[in-house]
């Protein structure tokens, strides 16, 4: 989830959970409130590893401010920070229930994305992913605003924010419901072509919650559909001047209709050997723990040198122009050394530290 989000949400939290009188020791409405807020954000502050580099940001975003095993601490310090900061000189422990309950629904708003969080931190590296929702879904965040307004309206009641937050896991619902509707759908697809021991999953994508990506992996070959799982008749081709929510919804065909594109991790055979070497390449290790269905993107030889690009394509989003999160592996003659390189733009080749 975007930050924004995650700082609504916590805001909504702090609303629904908010004891009906304060009493001596307890936090004001607008404290709670402003506390929740911040502390749902807080995670994120690990967004600095992208100035350190981006393999650190793949490596790293989403560890151990995100993590369950270390929750009790970052609550302990941002109370204790609140406290000291709250002109009521409070105790810390009357902060700490509502930063641990924000830094909580932070780490479930990022575990039912595809992008994961790795909530052992930093006993395990093990990135844990739902796969339910997009990470940016206006839905998503339309009811927490809509949440919020209704409890600004009748601010003396926590029924509406607790009627937000009853919608919001509704809503998560229905997409986990979708979710494995798009399952569904892809092994029928596996059995009919002759792979049903293919390994099938499926990735929510934007503008809607029927919206989906269906990945059928099989071996070192991935095939994948972009399907509207309600859609009856598909959308036109979007023109040169139709907006980016328009863009972003034309891909998306009935069931009936579903184009199953695919793609090889090392490519076809002529590129398979130069693939795989540069894929087991030491400074690519970040990228091969990363990448959920990482492929070939292309070879390129100038002279002696050689460069060696992948992609996710988790990450393949149509109607978007930008691909992100695309590495490769560069050497200059068979007796250099690999290095990492990150590509941006299709061209601008970025080295690793």
């Amino acid at each position: 989830m975007d930050t924004l989000t995650h700082a609504l949400s916590g805001a909504l939290l702090a609303r629904a959970t908010a004891p009906r009188e304060s009493t001596p020791g307890t936090l004001s409405l607008r404290r709670r409130i402003a506390a929740n807020a911040l502390a749902a954000a807080f995670p994120d502050i690990d967004f600095v590893l992208g100035f350190v580099s981006p393999s650190a940001y793949l490596l790293y975003h989403r560890g151990i401010t995100h993590s369950l095993i270390l929750l009790p601490i970052w609550a302990i310090a941002l109370a204790w920070v609140f406290a000291r900061v709250d002109p009521a000189r409070p105790r810390w422990q009357a902060y700490f229930g509502v930063v641990a309950a924000s830094l909580g629904i932070h780490i479930l708003g990022d575990l039912i994305t595809s992008f994961g969080t790795v909530m052992l931190a930093p006993f395990s590296d093990r990135r844990f992913a739902l796969d339910t929702t997009f990470i940016i879904d206006l839905w998503f965040t339309g009811i927490i605003v809509a949440g919020l307004c209704a409890a600004l309206v009748w601010r003396h009641s926590r029924i509406p924010a607790i009627v937000g937050l009853a919608t919001l896991a509704g809503y998560v619902g229905l997409q986990g419901y979708a979710h494995g509707v798009a399952v569904d759908f892809g092994e029928d697809y596996a059995r009919a072509n002759g792979v049903p021991d293919a390994r099938v999953t499926a990735q929510p994508r934007p503008v809607s919650p029927f919206n989906w990506m269906v990945v059928v992996e099989d071996g070192e070959e991935f095939r994948y559909a972009f399907v509207n799982l309600i859609r009856q008749v598909p959308r036109p081709n979007p023109g040169p001047d139709a907006g980016l929510v328009e863009r972003l919804d034309a891909a998306y065909a009935p069931l009936a209709q579903a184009e199953w594109g695919r793609a090889e991790r090392f490519g076809p055979p002529s590129a398979r050997a130069q693939a795989m070497e540069a894929w087991q390449a030491a400074p690519l290790g970040f990228f091969r723990w990363f990448a959920a269905y990482p492929v070939l993107h292309r070879i390129e030889h100038a002279a002696a040198a050689r460069c060696v690009w992948f992609r996710d394509l988790r990450f393949l989003t149509p109607g978007r122009d930008a691909w992100p999160f695309q590495f490769g592996v560069c050497r200059n003659g068979v007796e250099s050394g690999w290095s990492a390189f990150q590509l941006v733009d299709g061209a601008v080749r970025l080295p690793l530290p």
